[in-house]
């Protein structure tokens, strides 16, 4: 069993800061989990652990800030920040502060947003809250994610939040269990469309099919093919605001792919956009297996099964 005082992963990558690209600390933290955990696509429960304690946290936190410096810090917690004893969170604020990071990025259903209410004498610098609103459709996030929310719930947590002069970053699934691949572009087509005022920043989430998730099981069936990379970039080209995508997995078959061949080039075009927001750097790319793709969108409502692997 891991230990309590380790954080899952430390990394410094890059991030868009008011128009510039710096430096960020990511960190996952091994915390006692989410609370909801039913959503069908998500296998994060591997990285909790019900032992940990506030001080195992704060240990955590203290062993990835030797990684390096950086203008962001972004923490992850396998679920919500919110959800996190005060004690903990008030520890992070005093760190951030203290290390002079110029911001926060946290995670967080839209029920726990509220408890920042009880935060907001520590926050003396630009904090963004993300969402996993995942889908501005309420069915698919009902049916086919099991999120657990209502689009209506989000907006009045995105309200709340800007109310407070906090950032919302919001977090779209490209393809959810049971939607072709042109429904899915569609989707996240028409979600981005209506975060409009609503988010700041959206993050385009390419499925990955995790360990132990029942869209595992779907995948081992091969009833589900993790997005085409042309998919993503359908989606990034019809953004009107800022939008990234970082594809978790990218080029393996658990992950958004393509054909192999073309993978890395598509996968590197993905990520400049997302650091310069330029959708020049998808002028130029080809590839043969774009005609399969194509033919996956026309067919695929049909079939209701992918044509391809």
């Amino acid at each position: 069993m891991s230990s309590t005082t380790d954080p899952v992963a430390v990394w410094i990558e890059k991030e868009r800061f008011h128009g510039d690209v710096v430096d960020c600390l990511t960190v996952i933290l091994r915390t006692r989990g989410c609370s909801w955990n039913r959503c069908l696509m998500c296998g994060y429960r591997r990285d909790t652990d019900p032992r940990v304690t506030n001080d195992d946290l704060k240990k955590q936190l203290e062993k990835a800030l030797k990684k390096g410096k950086a203008k962001i810090l972004k923490i992850f917690t396998s679920g919500s920040f919110f959800e996190l004893d005060k004690e903990f969170r008030d520890f992070v604020y005093n760190t951030v502060s203290k290390f002079g990071f110029e911001k926060l990025i946290v995670e967080s259903r839209p029920e726990f947003v509220y408890k920042v209410e009880e935060d907001l004498e520590k926050i003396d610098f630009e904090l963004e809250v993300g969402i996993g609103l995942e889908t501005s459709n309420d069915f698919v996030r009902e049916h086919c994610i099991n999120k657990g929310f209502t689009f209506e719930d989000f907006k009045e947590s995105s309200k709340f939040l800007k109310s407070k002069g906090f950032r919302v970053k919001v977090y779209l699934l490209l393809k959810p269990p049971f939607l072709s691949e042109k429904e899915a572009i569609e989707d996240a087509i028409k979600s981005i469309k209506d975060v409009e005022g609503l988010a700041d920043v959206v993050s385009l989430n390419p499925t990955n099919v995790q360990s132990g998730t029942y869209l595992e099981a779907l995948w081992r069936k091969g009833l589900y093919r993790p997005p085409w990379f042309w998919s993503v970039v359908e989606v990034l080209k019809n953004s009107n605001i800022e939008t990234v995508s970082d594809p978790v997995g990218a080029g393996s078959f658990r992950g958004p792919h393509n054909c192999g061949r073309c993978d890395k080039v598509v996968a590197r075009a993905i990520r400049e956009f997302s650091l310069y927001q330029d959708k020049s750097v998808f002028e130029n790319l080809n590839c043969k297996c774009l005609k399969r793709w194509e033919v996956a969108l026309d067919l695929e409502n049909y079939s209701r099964i992918p044509l391809f692997k």
